[in-house]
């Protein structure tokens, strides 16, 4: 007699699983495929017919000078950003992960930008840059600071960084203080003993753990930066003088203002291209230097 054969068990997660496969090849899979379709026309956005043109509004964004100007400041923000929401929510997680009085309230201080909206906050920096830093600038004497900064061509760049690294920093130290708090304490003991100091123990020991930690708020963080977009349409919306544009800005004039839809759904692709290949770069390189995997 044949024996039964024993059920598959891997088949409860593929039934669980399916459901997540449905939605995001919905509202994900599908959306991309068509975005790919509809920059190879001419479509406005808004007319039942459109006529295919092949790689036309690839070539055009390629040769659209607004277009790299806003590559280049996109480029230059995430750069910033990157560097300052790393550092600072790792100086945060660090300070969190002490035996302080009243951490659990700390945490939760801290925490609250996070949780509000980004055009909100937008909206509230644009006030204090207009009523209150000038009159901070005067009272100490910084000439700089005696107008609002997000009308100034070469400064406005600096009102959104500090905007979206006051509310950035919030997801990046949880990540970091979650790594934190996985690391053995044995190691720090032994190295105690050893005789290694503060900065040697950071080094060889906390830095290692927090590399899987690292790489995530990488992805974010320089997601974030490059398709800013919120903080932008609140607080300077572009200008002055097309100076802040980023990316994802001008797709949205493009596609919604100007009627060309086809044509900044091609430069969306540029930029979700971009994004992939330097999540994935990132990602590759700090595997490497992982926990087990020196």
């Amino acid at each position: 007699m044949r024996t039964p054969k024993s059920p598959n068990k891997k088949m409860p997660f593929y039934i669980m699983s399916l459901p997540s496969l449905i939605m995001y090849s919905f509202f994900f899979g599908i959306p991309v495929i068509s975005g790919i379709y509809y920059s190879l026309t001419d479509w406005d956005g808004m007319s039942k017919e459109f006529n295919f043109i092949g790689f036309k509004n690839y070539l055009h964004s390629f040769q659209d000078d607004r277009f790299w100007n806003s590559f280049l400041f996109t480029f230059k923000y995430t750069i910033v950003l990157v560097i300052s929401v790393i550092v600072i929510s790792l100086i945060i997680a660090l300070l969190l992960n002490t035996n302080i009085k009243g951490k659990g309230f700390f945490r939760s201080i801290y925490f609250f930008p996070a949780v509000l909206s980004l055009i909100t906050v937008g909206l509230i920096f644009n006030q204090i840059f207009y009523r209150v830093v000038p009159q901070l600038g005067e009272l100490l004497g910084i000439e700089s600071l005696q107008s609002n900064i997000l009308g100034n061509s070469e400064l406005a760049i600096w009102g959104i960084l500090i905007t979206n690294i006051w509310q950035g920093v919030a997801m990046p130290a949880i990540i970091f203080l979650a790594g934190l708090q996985s690391v053995p304490k044995d190691l720090y003991e032994a190295a105690t003993i050893d005789g290694a100091n503060m900065i040697q123990k950071f080094q060889y020991i906390t830095i290692p753990f927090l590399i899987p930690m690292l790489s995530i708020n990488l992805v974010l963080v320089v997601k974030s930066g490059l398709t800013v977009f919120d903080y932008i349409v609140a607080m300077t919306e572009g200008g002055p003088g097309r100076s802040t544009e980023s990316i994802a800005y001008i797709i949205y004039q493009q596609g919604f203002r100007q009627y060309q839809f086809s044509y900044g759904v091609a430069q969306s692709i540029i930029l979700l291209i971009v994004i992939v290949m330097i999540s994935v770069i990132q990602t590759k390189l700090l595997s490497r230097k992982e926990v087990g995997q020196q």
